[in-house]
């Protein structure tokens, strides 16, 4: 699997956006990532290994606490071939609208 894939895999769960969007904010424990979900700590921490394995997050070790923070380079990679993509069809359906105009004017004639 590349790179891509990987990350738009660990994006296609809801917690695991949620838990991206969270650190958008800043960096927090496992147990502040946890907080507004109802689900375990161990299910958090599998999410969490989820996010790390597609290097959209990383783990820091403050004494017992691990911080997790976001690491946006990743999101970048995305990101980016998301808005190609966009630019693509943007412009292909500016083109094909330009040329239906042009073709509605020809038969109204």
């Amino acid at each position: 699997m590349n790179p891509l894939d990987i990350t738009f895999a660990a994006l296609a769960d809801p917690t695991r956006r949620a838990i991206v969007a969270r650190l958008a904010g800043g960096s927090a424990t496992v147990n502040e990532l946890a907080e507004p979900f109802d689900i375990s700590l161990p299910a958090i921490s599998r999410h969490l290994k989820v996010l790390e394995g597609a290097g959209l997050v990383r783990r820091e070790v403050e004494a017992q606490r691990r911080r997790i923070h976001l690491r946006p380079d990743t999101l970048k990679k995305a990101e980016d071939w998301i808005e190609h993509h966009r630019r693509f069809w943007s412009e292909t359906f500016e083109k094909l609208d330009a040329y239906l105009s042009e073709t509605n004017k020809k038969e109204d004639k």
